[in-house]
């Protein structure tokens, strides 16, 4: 993003969210020549403004941050580190549930799906993967979509292919992250087919995720966790991947 005042912040995602002025000045209870001139620098906001403004936008925490910034204010929403005593109930409630999800498996990934904690049933889809791709920091979409990764075992790549990029491509233009629009452009280089994920196999209201193990088919539907009402920019990029099974063959071989 080339953009570095904070009016031009404030219109890159207005226009992102496919909103006029007049539209956001509405939602915003503002009007449209004071939503003009924050934009073109001819008025400057106040900070209630920008964070007005950012929660009708839905702007992103660590991107309202930036626009306060731009604006000469300070930062709203911290940054705490997980491993920090201010996060120990984020990080205590985090592994509650992944341990209950046991023996499925579950993950917990930040905004870029960087792997951050894992349960003991995430094994099962580590299973012949090169170990490059385990070195710290773990991608999940790296590992779940590369031919030497998780790829190679999935039935059907190309729908699950598909329901990754879908959801991956929503994040990219709801975030604006270039992280993460690199990421996309080099999971979108691997081989493995294209399919609309909006077309589910016969007799599928989701997309599982199909899966080679030990000469069984194993079959999961997947779940995201967030946490409610986030107030900073850790816990707003959390969340949590869970899988459950999609048919009683998988249930019991992870029961068993």
């Amino acid at each position: 993003m080339s953009v570095r005042t904070a009016g031009d912040l404030l219109r890159h995602w207005r226009l992102e969210r496919r909103l006029s002025q007049l539209e956001l000045a509405g939602r915003a209870q503002t009007s449209a020549r004071h939503l003009s001139f924050i934009e073109t620098g001819r008025s400057t906001p106040s900070r209630t403004m920008l964070v007005h403004l950012s929660e009708h936008l839905e702007i992103p925490l660590r991107e309202r941050n930036r626009l306060l910034l731009a604006a000469g204010y300070a930062p709203a929403y911290a940054e705490p580190a997980l491993n920090t005593p201010a996060m120990d109930a984020i990080r205590g409630a985090m592994e509650q549930i992944l341990i209950g999800h046991e023996p499925y498996p579950a993950l917990a990934i930040d905004q870029n799906w960087t792997m951050i904690s894992a349960n003991s049933g995430v094994a099962l889809l580590l299973t012949d993967i090169d170990p490059a791709l385990l070195e710290p920091p773990v991608n999940a979409l790296r590992l779940s979509l590369h031919p030497d990764g998780l790829a190679g075992r999935i039935v059907n790549l190309a729908q699950w292919r598909g329901h990754l990029f879908a959801r991956l491509a929503r994040q990219v233009e709801v975030t604006g992250s270039s992280q993460l629009a690199d990421l996309f452009a080099e999971l979108r280089a691997y081989p493995g087919g294209e399919l609309d994920p909006m077309l589910p196999e016969p007799d599928q209201s989701v997309v599982p995720l199909r899966l080679r193990h030990e000469g069984e088919e194993l079959s999961f539907l997947s779940v995201t966790t967030v946490f409610g009402t986030p107030m900073n920019v850790t816990v707003a990029e959390l969340a949590i991947e869970s899988f459950f099974p999609a048919d009683e063959q998988t249930r019991k071989r992870l029961t068993g």
